[in-house]
Order: structure tokens, then C-alpha cells, then sequence
């Protein structure tokens, strides 16, 4: 297969990112982390690849993840947490819906991150 007929491949893993609803890139995007010329640059990773921002998610539907070291949230000052939660799974909802939306990228990122380029 050539390679630009693949998906975006886990920098962490090597295997492809199937789709944007398991992509550790477009949740950056969309909670703000990343601006939309940076999905064409930033490494992609499953959301499982990345702990560090996947023990974030807080909802039913996703599998509790656990960061280990420093960069645990048990390490951290527990009022950051509980924000940074709130935004991380706020963004992961909205990862999950945007497919379904008929959306334009540029409309992904939660309202508070929206810029008009």
C-alpha cells in the first residue's frame, strides 16, 4: 500500500489511527491544544497512546485510563484536575459526534476554541 494511501500512523505504536473518533491529534484540536495547520504536522497517536491526556476522560463510555510518574493526575493539584477533566471530556464528546455532524474541520474544536482563519 503506498503511503498516502494509509491513515495516519501511531507515533507510538505504528499502527493506524482508523479513524477520528480514536485520534489523540483531533481531540488536541478540539479542546485547543493544537491549531488546525498543526494537524497536518503534529504526530497522531491512538487515544490509547497517550495517557497523559487520556486519564482526562471522564464518561461511562470510555475505559478508565491511568497515567504512571509525574505526569500523573493523582500527582496533581486536584482544582486543575477537576478543570482539566471537565475540558478533556467535554472535548472527547465532541469527538465522538463530530463525524456524524456533516461539520467543516474548522467547526470541530469546542466553541471557545473556534478561530476563523
Amino acid at each position: 500500500m503506498a503511503k498516502c494511501d494509509q491513515g495516519y500512523l501511531c507515533e507510538v505504536c505504528g499502527e493506524e489511527v482508523p479513524n477520528i473518533s480514536q485520534s489523540d491529534l483531533y481531540l488536541r484540536y478540539i479542546i485547543g491544544e493544537i491549531s488546525s495547520r498543526q494537524l497536518l504536522s503534529a504526530p497522531e497517536r491512538h487515544l490509547r497512546c497517550n495517557p497523559t491526556l487520556t486519564q482526562f476522560i471522564v464518561d461511562p463510555k470510555f475505559p478508565e485510563v491511568k497515567a504512571e510518574g509525574a505526569f500523573s493526575k493523582a500527582e496533581l493539584d486536584p482544582v486543575d484536575v477537576k478543570t482539566k477533566e471537565a475540558l478533556v471530556t467535554r472535548g472527547w464528546q465532541r469527538l465522538q459526534e463530530v463525524r456524524s455532524l456533516g461539520i467543516p474541520i474548522s467547526d470541530y474544536p469546542l466553541e471557545e476554541f473556534r478561530k476563523k482563519e
